[in-house]
């Protein structure tokens, strides 16, 4: 089994995916999120477009400090803007993981605030958190929207809307 060609086969269908999601942000509502304590819907859909970014960090760096490195949000005012972001971070993961070898998801990779470990993983488990992440920061976007009422793409099959397999 070639661990690679899974890797990158499940992050082409899932970049396709959050595609779709991305090319239907409403940028008048940007600034919308469904509850004081969500998140605004620039900040979900930035924080989406960005993760697959995380494959490529996880490949070339041994970890990442917010205490060193704080995080700043992508600026984002459109959804073109986010397919590019979503476009652009895909690339860069894709071109790394395609680089990459079995024996280097071994490596570790550490995410911390200071001192604070917050995950201490392989870089494999890194990529497969990214994976992850996309999934559920979409179905989240994907909330956002149905209460917009716009109408939600597929993912995994047909939505109630996008009857499209």
């Amino acid at each position: 089994m070639d661990l690679i060609k899974l890797l990158l086969k499940e992050f082409e269908a899932e970049f396709k995916t959050t595609k779709k999601f991305m090319a239907i942000v409403p940028a008048d509502k940007l600034d919308w999120a469904p509850h004081e304590k969500s998140m605004k819907m620039k900040s979900l859909a930035s924080h989406i477009a960005e993760l697959p970014s995380w494959v490529s960090m996880a490949l070339t760096t041994d970890g990442l400090d917010f205490a060193t490195a704080p995080y700043e949000e992508n600026p984002v005012s459109s959804a073109e803007d986010l397919v590019n972001l979503l476009e652009k971070s895909y690339e860069s993961g894709k071109a790394e993981l395609e680089k990459a070898s079995e024996a280097d998801l071994e490596g570790k990779w550490v995410l911390q605030n200071g001192e604070q470990v917050l995950a201490n993983y392989t870089k494999y488990e890194t990529i497969r958190h990214a994976f992850s992440q996309t999934t559920h920061h979409r179905a989240q976007l994907g909330v956002y929207l149905r209460l917009l009422d716009i109408p939600i793409p597929g993912s995994y099959g047909p939505s109630a809307d996008d009857q499209n397999f």
